[in-house]
């Protein structure tokens, strides 16, 4: 009769133990796949804001930021060159250097906005706009150069005027897929905009 009872208490005891395994390998496999859910969750967000996400508007921002900057620099130094009656060759450069100079300082001034030091913000603004600038510059005046008479035109002239707007449309037009292009590999802008997240 013990032996009985001792067989039915291993027996009994078997069963508990090997529901109470069944139970922690359920409780296994729903912590993995929580895990994994888990995981795909955070690696999405991860995929939302990685770089190669960058669109047209935020490209677009990007370049009438540089546009801005250059435009102010331009018109600066055709107004300096003109009133100091300096030739095209030495206007233009002063509104080239002018220019730049106007760009990253629209930039510099957002980064130190985020508390950033002035020798790192200074590398964000060199990294973020000198290849936007320069194409900018390299097709603004490239397309006055090769408008009819734009080089002469003067301040008072409507000939400057149009040709200079024009030129920036299309100067805009070229850089903002430049712009989209190195956002996308984490350049550029892209540099600017870890600093304000």
């Amino acid at each position: 009769m013990q032996h009985d009872t001792r067989d039915e208490q291993y027996e009994q005891q078997g069963r508990h133990e090997h529901h109470e395994h069944h139970e922690h390998h359920e409780h296994q496999g729903h912590n993995s796949r929580h895990a994994d859910h888990t995981g795909r969750s955070a690696h999405a967000g991860h995929t939302a804001h990685a770089p190669g996400a960058a669109g047209w508007s935020m490209a677009a921002r990007a370049t009438l930021h540089c546009l801005t900057g250059c435009a102010i620099g331009e018109i600066l130094g055709m107004v300096i060159g003109t009133a100091l009656g300096w030739g095209n060759a030495a206007t233009t450069i002063l509104a080239i250097i002018l220019a730049f100079a106007f760009g990253y300082t629209l930039t510099l001034r957002s980064i130190l906005k985020a508390d950033v030091d002035f020798r790192t913000a200074i590398r964000v603004a060199l990294a973020a706009d000198t290849v936007s600038i320069a194409v900018m510059e390299l097709i603004d005046n490239g397309v006055i150069a090769l408008w009819p008479g734009a080089m002469d035109a003067q301040l008072a002239d409507t000939l400057f005027w149009g040709a200079l707007a024009l030129s920036l449309a299309v100067a805009f037009a070229v850089t903002t897929p430049v712009n989209k292009w190195m956002i996308g590999r984490g350049k550029g802008h892209a540099v600017v905009h870890r600093y304000h997240h």
